[in-house]
């Protein structure tokens, strides 16, 4: 299993776009390819993988906005896999449903709606290698998770503990590339003792791009949204019950 990752605005904002590769077919996925214009001269020169899917973790513009162009350009024939709203959609997967891509590579749709309705997360399990990973889109990001558009508290809670519930090495492909602001903000809500968070801010001080480093079992420990019971996110939120928590804890982070 390979993921190559394809910035996408990245003089003017901070989207990622991926290809999932299974290595003995070279069959791929290409996830929420939203600005074709980044993305298109890689696609034509230098992937050399098969592209028999587009998938589209959500229907905002900046995750499907590309549907339209690669379907009447570089791939006529191939389905769009993406929940109900995504423009051109073709497939929507049920939750919990699994499909192969290639020889290998078997991904379960985990539907997390909260940011969207449609909202889904891809969970990949390479069957040969062991490797795990999952593209979260707006849903988690690194130490944070999207804003509640079309969903609330409890929604989120529940969609994040599906993808807690992933076996913990699983690496963690985000929408976007948040994390030095979600850093911030994790610490002034767990304070300055949390030494993974610690580390992850050094980290960001030393790279510009964090997607692909870090895990589930990474999230649990810095991600303030996947720690409600936290002795410091209470106490940051005034609250305890964990929708109440989950709740406070966006609206601060909106206004962060």
């Amino acid at each position: 299993m390979h993921v190559t990752y394809l910035p996408m605005r990245w003089k003017c904002g901070d989207n990622y776009c991926y290809i999932l590769t299974d290595d003995s077919s070279t069959k791929s996925w290409l996830i929420d390819p939203a600005y074709p214009n980044d993305i298109e001269d890689y696609l034509v020169k230098e992937n050399k993988s098969e592209v028999t899917a587009i998938v589209n973790t959500h229907h905002h513009n900046d995750h499907s906005g590309g549907n339209r162009y690669l379907l009447s350009s570089l791939y006529k024939n191939i389905p769009i896999i993406a929940g109900k709203d995504s423009p051109n959609v073709s497939y929507t997967p049920s939750d919990e449903e699994v499909i192969q891509l290639g020889d290998n590579i078997e991904i379960t749709a985990v539907h997390t709606p909260c940011h969207t309705q449609d909202s889904i997360c891809y969970y990949a399990v390479d069957k040969k290698t062991g490797e795990k990973c999952v593209f979260t889109g707006d849903t988690l990001f690194t130490s944070g998770c999207g804003r509640f558009f079309e969903g609330d508290g409890k929604q989120m809670k529940s969609s994040l503990e599906k993808l807690m519930s992933l076996p913990d090495d699983t690496v963690v492909y985000p929408g976007h590339e948040y994390t030095a602001g979600n850093v911030n903000f994790s610490l002034s809500v767990l304070g300055k003792n949390n030494t993974s968070l610690n580390d992850l801010a050094k980290f960001c001080k030393q790279n510009e791009v964090t997607t692909g480093k870090f895990t589930i079992s990474d999230e649990k420990k810095f991600n303030p949204f996947m720690r409600l019971s936290d002795p410091e996110v209470i106490q940051s939120t005034g609250l305890n019950d964990p929708i109440e928590v989950m709740d406070k804890l966006r609206a601060m982070k909106n206004s962060f």
